[in-house]
């Protein structure tokens, strides 16, 4: 398969950043996660599952796309309404 020069220039630093992207989104679902544990406060567990949305929202579109095969379009779709549903969850966590 053959790639313009301008995908495979972009393409190391976008998996570089996306693989950051889950780093950290985890570590803060983890520490969202380890405090409703700790306190049993219903609003840091909506914290913890807005935050692992909106991670997996955000490293699911390439995801798709290169291993599974769904349009990049699709991918993108799927990838934001997760992000906007994680975002509706915290937005939630943070009004209760």
């Amino acid at each position: 398969m053959h790639f313009p020069a301008a995908e495979t220039a972009t393409t190391v630093p976008l998996a570089v950043v996306k693989t950051l992207v889950l780093l950290v989104g985890s570590a803060i679902t983890y520490f969202a996660f380890k405090a409703y544990r700790r306190t049993k406060q219903p609003p840091l567990g909506y914290l913890a599952c807005g935050f692992g949305l909106v991670t997996l929202g955000l490293v699911l579109a390439g995801v798709l796309h290169e291993i599974l095969g769904v349009s990049l379009e699709t991918g993108i779709l799927l990838e934001s309404l997760l992000v906007l549903a994680g975002f509706l969850v915290i937005a939630y966590s943070l009004s209760v």
